[in-house]
């Protein structure tokens, strides 16, 4: 099956929709498929990892000073969880961008690790965000996982096993040198990774960037050297993205109004907090405020 092929049925399986964007699960464990019918500006949101195969279109990623840009046929893999701006650059009705994701899962790479040993792939350009053309075998093997969406008594035998196969090939990836570094414990990459859980788990509270350090077991110039190299960003400003990201939500979906949002966050200040949520997302918190029964 041509990447082509898999567009049209992934197409197929989202169905017809006046929707502009559609996102659906697929009832196959950590396998997404994405449509889009048309272009858009960057949106700030964090990636967690995953594999995202493009068959269609074209997607732009930025991750600091850095843009990464993935056709049909490249894919994306994200081995850290990392705050992006994202945008469509090609779609249409006539041709839509669209995606398969698979999530990654940081235990079945583990157990793999463990069976093969150390890969031998250059990993000097390893990077934590990184689009490549996709070998044959690991689209192959994308292919039939979500072909198992037709047959659920086969997906039920067949799902844990190619999935361990998908974890196997991202190994052996020539763009998946951050996850072989991910799989070293004593790594820069598992370090920052463990910081990165740190502050996702305690983003209200302040931020005791010495005491990541520390745990990290880096001194701070190193620590914040790497966490910035992996991430895009410094410590400081990934919880400040985290908080700005849930209180969007807060305010959008969940009926908050825009100082509890801010509060809910850490932020002890709202006039702060406005101010950097506007220079986060180009517009103030007001501007986002669910309302009951109106259509957006």
């Amino acid at each position: 099956m041509t990447i082509l092929d898999l567009a049209r049925r992934v197409d197929e399986f989202l169905g017809k929709s006046t929707d502009t964007v559609k996102s659906s699960e697929t009832g196959i464990a950590g396998l997404y498929v994405h449509r889009q019918m048309r272009p858009n500006a960057f949106e700030a949101t964090v990636y967690n990892p995953v594999i995202c195969l493009n068959l269609q279109g074209r997607k732009q990623v930025a991750i600091g000073e850095r843009l990464v840009t993935s056709g049909a046929g490249e894919s994306l893999i994200v081995s850290h969880d990392l705050p992006v701006a994202a945008r469509v650059i090609e779609a249409s009705s006539e041709r839509p961008y669209l995606a398969i994701i698979v999530a990654v899962d940081i235990a079945i790479l583990r157990s793999l690790h463990e069976e093969v040993g150390e890969a031998t792939l250059n990993e000097r350009q390893a990077q934590a965000l990184t689009a490549s053309a996709t070998d044959t075998a690991l689209v192959d093997a994308l292919q039939r996982y979500f072909a198992l969406t037709d047959d659920p008594v086969e997906a039920k035998v067949m799902a844990p096993l190619i999935l361990r196969e998908i974890h196997f090939r991202l190994l052996l990836a020539n763009h998946g040198g951050m996850l072989r570094q991910l799989m070293r414990r004593d790594s820069h990459a598992s370090r920052i990774s463990r910081a990165i859980g740190r502050i996702q788990s305690d983003y209200r509270s302040p931020l005791a960037v010495a005491g990541l350090a520390d745990d990290a077991g880096m001194s701070p110039s190193s620590f914040h050297e790497h966490f910035k190299q992996i991430t895009g960003t410094t410590p400081i400003q990934y919880q400040k993205d985290l908080r700005l990201m849930e209180a969007r939500r807060l305010i959008s979906m969940d009926g908050f109004s825009v100082s509890s949002a801010a509060y809910e966050v850490g932020y002890e200040s709202a006039t702060q907090f406005s101010r950097e949520y506007s220079r986060k997302f180009g517009a103030p918190p007001r501007t986002d405020v669910y309302h009951p029964g109106i259509a957006v």
